[in-house]
């Protein structure tokens, strides 16, 4: 165990607390939730950047870190459906994207290659966390309303693209690769 998995896993541990508080429906749950979401997103920018900075990269931290994020992202938007915050069908395009990519990144390591991290995806992850502090605090503020429902469908919008993106990816190196690295069609 090192720091940065250390971080990663108290950004797991934050989830149900995180729950728990935005369900809560009082302002001062309201308020500690999005602190503890803060919290969580602050871990994950910490745990890369402990993990690059001391040479602690390892595969349990590379395999839990994605799920962290997903843990928490998703967590805040089922929260803010039940809150009445946002419309399900979004939630469900951005959880179902989650899911789909993983599951394409799994087969792809199944067939030895590597589908990494791409610039769209980390972008759909910042789109994320901006809309999740814009949707928490429009709850409260009304005048953060229309930003937040522009920053939700930006979030959509990337969540779509950067799946498309993944799955051409794939197609791309991940088929021609073949089964455990091989070279050849791999269909």
């Amino acid at each position: 165990m090192n720091l940065p998995n250390a971080l990663t896993l108290l950004r797991i541990f934050l989830v149900p607390i995180l729950v728990v508080l935005l369900l809560t429906r009082s302002d001062g749950g309201l308020f500690l939730g999005t602190g503890v979401f803060g919290v969580a997103v602050l871990t994950d920018y910490l745990d890369g950047y402990f993990a690059r900075r001391r040479n602690q990269v390892t595969k349990f931290g590379m395999l839990l870190d994605p799920l962290a994020d997903k843990l928490l992202t998703s967590a805040a938007f089922i929260s803010l459906v039940e809150m009445n915050a946002v419309p399900a069908w979004m939630v469900v395009i951005i959880i179902g994207r989650e899911f789909a990519v993983t599951g394409l990144r799994n087969v792809a390591a199944g067939r030895g290659v590597v589908i990494p991290a791409s610039a769209l995806g980390k972008g759909k992850m910042v789109s994320q966390v901006v809309a999740i502090f814009l949707l928490l605090l429009a709850t409260r503020f009304p005048a953060l309303e229309t930003p937040s429902l522009l920053a939700l469908w930006a979030v959509v919008g990337l969540a779509l693209v950067s799946g498309v993106d993944y799955f051409l990816r794939y197609w791309r190196d991940g088929l021609r690769a073949g089964p455990k690295g091989a070279t050849g069609s791999g269909v």
